[in-house]
C-alpha cells in the first residue's frame, strides 16, 4: 500500500530550502548518516526533509503522525539555580507542541527525558506539576517518559541539582492538510502573537548578560521588569495550541505557521517556498529584552537574530482570510499584531523596518 502525498508536493526539495541557517560541519557529520534513514521506512518516509519545525510521517491512508523534539536548554540552569522546578515542564511541552502546531497538526501526547543527578521527591513533584499543567493548556497526554539517574553525567548549578528535561510530542494531520509554507505567496499577510518574555531560548546569552556582566541576582528585585529576576527568567513558554487550532478546523487559508525560538526571526523563513518577508511594523518590545541588551551592549542585529523581541508566533495568511483570523485569536484573548507580508524572494531575505535591517543567511546587517 502507498500513501498520497500532501497538496504541493516538496519532497524533492533541497535541505537548504528548509532550514534558517545551513548546517556546520559538526551537524552536518551526524546529518549524513540521518538523511538516509528515512528511505530505511518504505511507505512511512517522512514527507518533509530535517530543518523544518516538526516532521510528518504517513501512517495510514490519508493520515499523518508530525512528531518534534526539544528541550528547556539553559533555562534549566536558572532553575537551579532558584531551586525553583514548578515552570520548566510548561516550557518543555510548550517548545515541543508549538512545533507540531507548525505543520498544522493537532498535538496529541507528549513523552518527556529527564535525566539528573538526585531524584528527590521536591524535583520530581515540581517537574511533574510542570509538565501536568503544559499538557492541560495544550489539551494533551503524557503516556509515559524515562526518568534517568545519571549524577556522573551532569553538573548543575548547585551541588546535586543537575537536570535535563528534554520531551518528544506528536500530533495528527491529514496528508491533504500539511502546512510547510509550499504555498505562500507574495501578498501574503504576517501575523504576530506576542510572547511572554525569553521563552526558552538565547538564555546563555541572557545568563551571561545579566548575572555575570550585569552583576544582577536572581532573588533582586528588577524595577522596569516589575518582578525578581527569577520571576522574569522562569516566566513559562507561551502555549498557543488552544487559539491556532480552530483557526486550521474551520479551513481558513493560513499558509504558515512559525514558531519563534532560537534564530528570531529567521523562523519565518522555513517555508518551503522560498519567501522574504517585509516587516513593516513591530509590538512594543517587552521590558526583559531592553535590559539585555542595555546591559550587554548587544547590536540590534544579534539582537533579532537570537530572541524572540515580543513575538513568539506567527501566521503567514491570505488576504482574504486576515479579517477572520484576527477576530477568532482577538476572541481567545489574543493581542494580535499586522506585522507585514511575504515577498516573493528566492534569498528569503526580511526587510525589518522599524530597526532598519535586513536579513539574510541567518544574519541581520544595517539596510
Amino acid at each position: 500500500m502507498s500513501f498520497p502525498a500532501y497538496r504541493g508536493d516538496v519532497s524533492a526539495r533541497t535541505e537548504c530550502d528548509a532550514a534558517v541557517v545551513a548546517p556546520g560541519p559538526g551537524l552536518e557529520a551526524l546529518l549524513r548518516w540521518v538523511r538516509p534513514t528515512f528511505a530505511y521506512a518504505g511507505n512511512a518516509r517522512p514527507t518533509l526533509e530535517i530543518g523544518y519545525f516538526a516532521n510528518v510521517i504517513p501512517v495510514a491512508p490519508g493520515l499523518g503522525v508530525a512528531i518534534s523534539t526539544d528541550g528547556v536548554g539553559t533555562k534549566l540552569l536558572v532553575a537551579q539555580a532558584a531551586a525553583r522546578f514548578d515552570t520548566v515542564g510548561i516550557d518543555c511541552v510548550a517548545m515541543n507542541v508549538n512545533d507540531v502546531l507548525c505543520v498544522g497538526a493537532r498535538p496529541v501526547a507528549l513523552v518527556d527525558y529527564v535525566a539528573l543527578e538526585e531524584p528527590t521527591p521536591a524535583l520530581l513533584d515540581a517537574l511533574g506539576r510542570g509538565l501536568a499543567r503544559g499538557c492541560e493548556l495544550a489539551g494533551v497526554s503524557c503516556p509515559g517518559g524515562e526518568l534517568a539517574q545519571v549524577r556522573e553525567m551532569l553538573r548543575g548549578a548547585r551541588p546535586g541539582s543537575a537536570v535535563d528535561l528534554v520531551g518528544t510530542a506528536i500530533g495528527t494531520v491529514a496528508l491533504d492538510r500539511v502546512i510547510a509554507g509550499q504555498d505562500v505567496r507574495g501578498g501574503d499577510v504576517l501575523i504576530g502573537l506576542e510572547s511572554a518574555g525569553l521563552h526558552s531560548n538565547g538564555y546563555t546569552l541572557a545568563r551571561r548578560v545579566l548575572l555575570e556582566q550585569g552583576g544582577l541576582a536572581l532573588d533582586d528585585h528588577v524595577p522596569e521588569l516589575g518582578c525578581t529576576l527569577a520571576d522574569e527568567l522562569l516566566r513559562p513558554t507561551t502555549i498557543y495550541v488552544r487559539p491556532v487550532l480552530p483557526l486550521l478546523e474551520a479551513g481558513l487559508p493560513i499558509r504558515a505557521l512559525a514558531h519563534l525560538t532560537g534564530d528570531g526571526l529567521f523562523n519565518l523563513v522555513r517555508t518551503v517556498r522560498a519567501v522574504g518577508f517585509d516587516v513593516e511594523r513591530w509590538p512594543e518590545v517587552p521590558p526583559i529584552f531592553g535590559l539585555v541588551q542595555r546591559l550587554g551592549r548587544i547590536a540590534d542585529e544579534e539582537m533579532y537574530g537570537t530572541f524572540n523581541m515580543g513575538v513568539g508566533f506567527a501566521l503567514v495568511v491570505a488576504r482574504e482570510g486576515v479579517d477572520r483570523v484576527s477576530a477568532m485569536l482577538a476572541d481567545a484573548g489574543l493581542r494580535v499584531h499586522l506585522l507585514g507580508h511575504a515577498v516573493d524572494d528566492a534569498e528569503r531575505t526580511i526587510r525589518f523596518r522599524p530597526r532598519r535591517l535586513i536579513g539574510r543567511g541567518g544574519h541581520f546587517t544595517r539596510a
